[in-house]
């Protein structure tokens, strides 16, 4: 499969640099150039939902992260070269954790979710991305 050069840097940014408004950056665009794909707008909305967790905007997070799973579900795993029924359970989790979470007690505790690439072909171009974006 061919992979879409704005969708290999949304995984970099995801997954290696945690630069969640750059992944809205990127996959914003990518997601008007599809003609405004669920799927892609589920990846961008989980992302988003990251930043926001991250920002202590717990609302927030909530929002995009009910909003991505609604999306993501309609489609299978291994959708795009990822591991996309392990988002889907993370994300139900994170979402339970944020809605646990005491508003007038201690933050939130934040944690990173990563994007499982299970397409060989993927990950070398992630990878590769990675390089060039370093050196």
């Amino acid at each position: 499969m061919i992979y879409d050069p704005l969708y290999i840097q949304f995984l970099y940014h995801f997954n290696i640099d945690r630069d969640y408004f750059e992944c809205h950056e990127v996959m914003e665009e990518l997601w008007m150039e599809e003609n405004r794909s669920p799927l892609y707008q589920g990846l961008l909305q989980v992302a988003v939902g990251l930043y926001h967790a991250r920002n202590n905007n717990t609302g927030g997070a909530i929002k995009l992260f009910s909003q991505a799973l609604s999306k993501l579900e309609l489609y299978p795993d291994h959708k795009l070269g990822i591991d996309m029924q392990l988002l889907l359970r993370e994300s139900r989790e994170y979402v339970i954790q944020l809605q646990q979470h005491e508003p007038t007690g201690p933050p939130f505790k934040y944690y990173d979710l990563n994007i499982v690439v299970h397409d060989d072909l993927l990950a070398a171009h992630v990878k590769a991305y990675t390089v060039v974006t370093h050196d």
